[in-house]
């Protein structure tokens, strides 16, 4: 009976080490998943009005949170936000149409100087 308990301790021991360290992953690929949608918004909130290229970094608390590249594209925009935490990256890729910029309250109008 007592070794049997011993086994079920060992046993379980063994099974909860195991879990943790992916639990620590998957809230580390959070983490930088949302540094990297962090990155999107900005960008989607700072679309330049005359500039057909926007490069930046986002860095909060000496921390870089996101790289983050905008490019106006004919009737639209492309962004590319790469999210960083500790040693881990996320790049999201979006493009948007001029018309759902508008849609969506990020744009008040199309741009007239629209990429041809």
């Amino acid at each position: 009976m007592r070794s049997i308990f011993l086994f079920l301790f060992f046993f379980s021991l063994s099974f909860s080490s195991a879990i943790n360290p992916q639990a620590k992953t998957e809230e580390d690929i959070d983490i930088v998943y949302q540094n990297a949608k962090k990155g999107i918004y900005w960008a989607l909130e700072n679309i330049p009005d005359k500039k057909t290229k926007l490069e930046t970094d986002l860095i909060v608390d000496d921390k870089l949170l996101a790289s983050i590249k905008l490019e106006k594209e004919i009737n639209g925009i492309k962004i590319e936000s790469i999210g960083y935490y500790q040693s881990n990256s996320v790049t999201i890729k979006i493009y948007k149409s001029y018309d759902s910029l508008v849609k969506e309250g990020h744009l008040k109008r199309i741009p007239s100087d629209n990429i041809e």
